[in-house]
């Protein structure tokens, strides 16, 4: 993370130039934590499953109970976020 952060930084602030980060589906765990959020400009396919934890991370949280197929379809997909500012 550290050296893909840095690299993206010198390409974007010191080069001048900006970094467009496409998002197809699935894009999840360290791809989201990593260069797939930082482009200037953030595109993904129409319902693309957008996530930083992906179905086997979620299930496996204890003590919590989650409703899997409604996080997935409705909260980690391209709309939603886009309808929800979270980009």
């Amino acid at each position: 993370m550290a050296k893909i952060s840095s690299a993206l930084y010198d390409y974007q602030s010191n080069k001048k130039l900006f970094y467009v980060s496409i998002l197809t589906s699935p894009t999840t765990g360290g791809v989201t934590a990593s260069f797939g959020m930082l482009g200037n400009i953030i595109i993904a396919e129409p319902n693309a499953y957008i996530a930083f934890a992906g179905k086997r991370v979620i299930e496996q949280q204890p003590n919590k109970k989650t409703d899997y197929n409604r996080t997935k379809d409705v909260e980690q997909k391209a709309p939603s976020f886009l309808h929800n500012g979270k980009w």
